[in-house]
């Protein structure tokens, strides 16, 4: 194959044994790599109804067909699990070397089930795979992990990706991590740590080869070039922080906790304030040409990487308005491993419980809005499930159930997994985007807000129209994370099906179209939905937090709008049409059939 391994590692942590399957053509054909590939062998490896720590539960890692080929920003993996804090599907991205890495070890997917005996890692070096003790390692930072396990080997080469102690705690919203970057939603990192596996590493020398190497350079150069333009200078010139500042001015940045959308010290945190004031450098993953990571100077350490999310989430929605304390936190959580979105709703939820005096464990803190101090304590008994942190380490819906009353009301989640920085009741799009997302809250898995900010459609209004435009933002994206291609080029394409279909065929040899991504697309997202049903997706599961819908914005230029539940449950129906599903968001055999996959209902893994 071109492009492909069509190979697959499973490694069975319960008996020290694995094994190399094959990966059929017809498979991966239809579902890429990436996340497609991801979602099609979790259904097939896991048992259905498994609980997520239990060690039939598959981890799963995934090359993409793209990988290693030179095109720009595709030094992509993904990470696909049943989560831990929603019951769903999880499925993450991470970047970089590692990623080059799993593709040269000449496979496309790595499956990893059972649970060690003991703390472990496994080591792969081309065909060789070896369960190692990892015991020295428990209690380490992921970056620790990498050093280690990089002297233990005498390798400086090998590619680490490991868990911090957050993973090992079996914190619901823990990440993974290599190299600095994280798979980060979704609590894979708890999965990881459930079966007593603290890193992967990798060692491989298999080369990436394509079918028409001279084209695919040819394509590749375009994109290159492309990738330098005004298209991406925002992310080029300030990196994501960039997005704080205009967040704030649209009335779309949720601040404590999603009570206000809008910050009055947002300059302070603004991207620009944090350039002049602690930009240490500038840097990207491996093979990209964006480099749109940027590194702050903090008093506390050298520097620290930082994006809008974790801006976000540790600043305006904890109401904290000193960037060095929202660097310290940040350091915090890549520290411990743990996911800054989830951890910031999770802080942000106790807080508002806190000055409502209805978690009196958070006095022992001063847990407030505002209350630095407090919010760096706080950050590692989450991670070491101790007191309070034990509580919080479950995420803000289980807490939120767990203490029970109204604190229910102001939990902000979507099946458990927090909201990102966009504000629904300003971006009416985003809002659809985010309710009916297999996921849980996800502005990953659906680019809705893009819609809204192009003035495409008044964003502070709600209709029927909104629901096709997430279907196809929802396919796009299934596509990308396939490929995979990062997010940060899609406006590098003018025409990206047919652009990106030329490429595919000309890396794999096989005949592509722009229809025929489009159906891939849809197939992937339409199996993910067909996951949840299977583990258990109700109705109800496709909806808002309270909050949005029965408040108001109080200030800024978005003053007094709002989201109705009817308005919600419109665009719903709307939704649900356009993905002819039927009017409760149930797949219909007919449309299974049209997409190739009814058959994978009644079937388990065949591998």
């Amino acid at each position: 194959m071109y492009g492909f391994h069509g190979r697959l590692l499973h490694v069975d942590l319960n008996t020290g044994g694995n094994s190399w399957l094959d990966l059929e053509q017809s498979r991966l054909r239809a579902f890429l790599g990436g996340v497609g590939l991801g979602t099609s062998l979790l259904y097939d490896f896991a048992p259905p109804g498994v609980e997520p720590f239990s060690p039939a539960n598959p981890l799963i890692f995934t090359s993409a067909p793209l990988v290693g080929t030179g095109l720009t920003t595709t030094a992509k993996y993904a990470v696909v699990t049943k989560s831990p804090l929603t019951g769903f599907i999880a499925d993450s991205l991470s970047s970089s070397f590692f990623a080059l890495e799993l593709k040269r070890i000449g496979l496309d997917a790595l499956v990893i089930t059972g649970q060690a005996a003991s703390a472990a890692y496994v080591c792969i070096s081309d065909e060789k795979v070896e369960i190692r003790d990892g015991s020295r390692l428990w209690g380490k930072s992921p970056s620790e992990s990498e050093s280690m396990i990089r002297s233990e080997l005498k390798d400086p080469a090998a590619r680490v990706a490991a868990i911090g102690p957050a993973g090992e705690n079996r914190v619901r919203f823990a990440t993974i991590s290599n190299e600095g970057r994280h798979a980060g939603r979704g609590g894979v990192g708890a999965v990881m740590g459930s079966k007593n596996l603290k890193a992967v590493a990798l060692r491989g020398r298999c080369g990436v080869s394509v079918a028409d190497p001279q084209g695919v350079e040819e394509i590749a150069e375009i994109v290159r070039r492309r990738s330098l333009g005004p298209v991406t200078d925002k992310y080029r010139n300030i990196g994501t922080v960039a997005n704080l500042a205009v967040f704030n001015r649209l009335g779309t940045l949720p601040t404590r906790n999603f009570q206000q959308s809008t910050f009055e010290h947002a300059e302070a945190l603004s991207g620009e304030s944090l350039t002049e004031n602690n930009f240490s450098r500038r840097h990207g993953c491996a093979s990209c040409t964006i480099r749109c990571e940027r590194l702050f100077k903090s008093l506390s350490r050298d520097q620290q990487r930082l994006e809008y999310e974790t801006l976000f989430a540790l600043g305006p929605l904890c109401g904290i308005e000193e960037p060095e304390v929202v660097l310290q936190a940040a350091h915090l959580c890549d520290l411990y491993g743990l996911d800054t979105i989830s951890t910031g709703g999770t802080l942000a939820w106790a807080m508002e419980c806190a000055e409502k005096g209805l978690l009196a464990e958070a006095n022992d803190f001063g847990l407030r809005f505002g209350k630095a101090e407090a919010l760096l304590a706080i950050i590692p008994t989450i991670a070491g499930r101790s007191g309070l942190g034990a509580l919080l380490a479950e995420g803000s819906r289980r807490a939120a159930a767990e203490i029970g009353g109204e604190t229910m009301h102001w939990a902000m989640h979507v099946k458990g997994l927090e909201l990102p920085g966009y504000e629904p009741r300003s971006l009416k799009t985003m809002a659809l985007g985010l309710a009916v997302s297999p996921r849980g809250a996800c502005h990953n898995r659906s680019g809705a807000y893009e819609v809204d900010f192009s003035g495409q459609v008044d964003r502070l209004s709600a209709d029927p129209g909104r629901g096709a435009l997430v279907v196809a933002s929802e396919n796009f994206a299934a596509v990308l994370d396939s490929l995979i291609i990062c997010k940060f080029l899609r406006k590098c394409f003018t025409d990206f099906y047919a652009e990106a279909a030329e490429l595919f065929s000309k890396v794999t040899g096989w005949p592509s179209s722009s229809m025929e991504l489009h159906r891939i697309g849809e197939r992937i997202h339409t199996l993910k939905k067909l996951f949840n049903v299977r583990e258990g997706w109700q109705p109800e599961d496709d909806w808002l937090p309270a909050r949005v819908l029965d408040e108001t914005l109080p200030t800024g230029v978005v003053q007094g709008v709002g989201l109705t539940a009817g308005e919600l449950r419109e665009m719903i129906q709307a939704y649900y049409q356009a993905r002819e599903w039927d009017e409760n968001g149930f797949i219909p055999e007919k449309k299974l059939k049209e997409l190739g996959i009814s058959t994978m209902q009644n079937e388990n893994c065949k591998m």
